[in-house]
């Protein structure tokens, strides 16, 4: 496969330095606040008495999201790896340092990464006293049928939401009325897209799909997810009359009716192009006698280079239309004349609300047990050999995280591996923390901390709660016998499906993990060993992978794709073969050795 060119350097760092170039284009209108680095607040538009509005997501959508923050529009978002939700973290931050005592609007695309981080945040805002509510856009029309509305992905229709909401914070609207607003504005959006060629992750130069040389695919999600069908490359016409059918079975219009017309490039469609789709949707409407007020062609939301083009409509009334009319100014998007506030009073304002709440409040490392060692109960699987059998974890993922992101591309966005070797390296360096104080659950709560705060996407919640609970099981314990050890496997699959809300027969990791703790369990009860359980659960785990490949996706990114799943394996089920694999091969090698010694 022939490699992608993209102006980088490590690619590691590239969210980093592109937040520093976005900062030192910028900063008269955006600066970047607490100890993350991921989150950016407007220099005016926060303010005491004002709903915050707070948005984000993955990067790699430029300029979404970091380019909508501003006066007028988001005052502060929160910015995620690379189609990688933000993890709760640098989320909780935006929240702090835009709170003016009147609430927190969250708004962003509805992905399941995106919801639990956004969820968890929110969580731990409440529990510090700040009020917040969320908006998940829905506007994807490809992504689910009309009766499930609510499944729908958010693609470039977050712009609509994000500036409507935006408006009407800014207009020191109530909370409840912001909410109400922004929830009208996606039910009023609809949106169709095309794509005609691969975008490539950084870390990969590798195509994230392969379409044909004369193919379209309509209905592509904004991360390289498949969409409705691939068919033969047509004019721009005749595109363009697909992708408004489908938007026009929903969206009811009438003669004298108004609209907003969003033409968006996916990252390298030309302007010229954009232009020509534009012709083609006002034909369209004026046979319809729909007004259009206000148009917006170029590039809005991105898929990084992807090839293809998105059109989105919204059908306006009065409030709507003076909402996107209402002046803004973001690095992205001018919209009238703004008056700005002054800095120096905005910020005076404020201060006095960030919580003196540390990140590492919510998962650091727990106090050791009142009682001795000697009156712990034990086993032979030490918390040091924990802490091997997960760098054991953290090797074998980045070994293996080339095929783990193959998988990826095949049902989901690609990036699958690169998001697990980010949050398995993170975790490598929180062992290297690890002290002889710390037991089990000690460990357990190191890691969990900081594969969230590294990945978020759907990776990181659901593997810090796996994480957490499982550590809550050996809680007071000075080691793991055969019985615990079952418990620790369970305990982390119970988080997992509690996290994610998914069941065996979803096609998703829960497939892999479920039977890897019911053979561990059966092992147990047969009278198996630690090593004999351990590995009980990695064959489970190998069953419940290849099992996958019959089943038809419900939750996750690849549930849109319903059939189209079929004979593919769940590449979140392959990460947890791999997972407890190399936990079950470190576990006999570390009692080998001890044996030995």
């Amino acid at each position: 496969m022939t490699k992608t060119k993209k102006l980088i350097n490590n690619p590691d760092d590239i969210i980093f330095e592109m937040i520093e170039g976005f900062l030192g284009a910028h900063p008269h209108l955006v600066a970047r606040k607490g100890e993350s680095g991921r989150a950016l607040v407007a220099v005016d538009g926060p303010r005491e008495g004002k709903v915050g509005i707070v948005i984000g997501g993955g990067s790699g959508h430029e300029p979404a999201f970091l380019g909508y923050v501003g006066r007028g529009l988001a005052d502060a978002a929160a910015v995620g790896n690379v189609f990688a939700s933000p993890s709760p973290e640098p989320i909780l931050e935006a929240a702090r340092a835009v709170n003016g005592g009147t609430g927190v609007v969250f708004l962003y695309g509805n992905y399941s990464g995106d919801v639990m981080n956004f969820d968890m945040a929110a969580d731990e805002a409440a529990g510090e006293g700040i009020e917040v509510r969320s908006v998940v856009v829905t506007d994807d029309v490809a992504s689910a049928p009309a009766e499930r509305a609510h499944e729908r992905r958010g693609i470039a229709g977050d712009f609509f939401v994000f500036k409507i909401a935006g408006a009407a914070a800014d207009r020191m609207a109530s909370l409840e009325e912001v909410v109400a607003v922004a929830e009208k504005a996606n039910r009023s959006t609809f949106t169709m897209g095309v794509a005609l060629g691969p975008c490539s992750l950084p870390q990969t130069l590798k195509p994230n799909f392969s379409i044909g040389e004369n193919a379209m695919e309509i209905g592509m999600g904004i991360h390289g997810e498949p969409g409705i069908g691939q068919g033969p490359l047509e004019s721009a016409d005749s595109v363009t009359d697909k992708l408004l059918d489908r938007i026009f079975a929903e969206l009811s219009l009438s003669p004298g009716e108004e609209v907003a017309v969003l033409v968006n490039g996916l990252g390298s469609t030309s302007q010229m192009e954009l232009y020509v789709l534009h012709r083609r949707v006002k034909q369209r409407l004026d046979e319809k006698r729909v007004l259009i007020h206000r148009s917006f062609v170029g590039e809005y939301v991105t898929s990084l280079e992807m090839a293809g083009a998105s059109i989105s409509l919204i059908k306006l009334d009065e409030e709507l239309k003076a909402l996107l009319d209402h002046p803004c100014q973001t690095a992205a998007l001018q919209v009238g004349s703004v008056v700005p506030e002054s800095g120096a009073s905005r910020s005076a304002g404020m201060e006095h609300r960030k919580s003196s709440h540390p990140a590492a409040a919510r998962s650091g490392s727990a106090p050791g047990s009142a009682r001795s060692q000697a009156e712990r109960p034990g086993g032979e699987v030490t918390p040091q050999i924990v802490a091997a059998m997960f760098r054991n974890v953290a090797a074998a993922i980045d070994a293996r995280k080339d095929w783990l992101s193959e998988l990826d591309g095949v049902i989901g966005d690609g990036d699958h591996g690169i998001t697990m070797a980010l949050g398995w390296t993170a975790i490598g360096r929180a062992l290297d923390q690890v002290n002889s104080d710390d037991d089990i659950e000690a460990i357990c709560k190191r890691m969990a901390k900081a594969f969230l705060d590294s990945v978020g996407a759907s990776s990181g919640p659901l593997y810090a709660t796996a994480l957490l609970r499982a550590g809550e099981s050996a809680r007071g314990r000075a080691g793991l016998d055969a019985a615990a050890l079952v418990a620790f496997i369970e305990a982390a699959a119970a988080g997992i499906r509690e996290r994610g809300k998914a069941e065996p027969g979803d096609k998703t990791m829960v497939d892999a993990w479920v039977p890897a703790a019911e053979a561990a369990a059966r092992a147990l009860r047969e009278g198996g060993s630690v090593v004999a359980c351990l590995k009980a659960a990695a064959r489970g785990a190998e069953e419940g992978m290849n099992g996958t490949a019959k089943i038809a996706a419900r939750k996750g990114r690849s549930s849109k794709l319903g059939e189209r799943s079929l004979g593919h394996m769940d590449p979140g089920a392959a990460s947890t073969f791999v997972m407890l694999s190399a936990m079950a091969k470190a576990l006999e090698r570390e009692l080998s050795e001890t044996a030995d010694g």
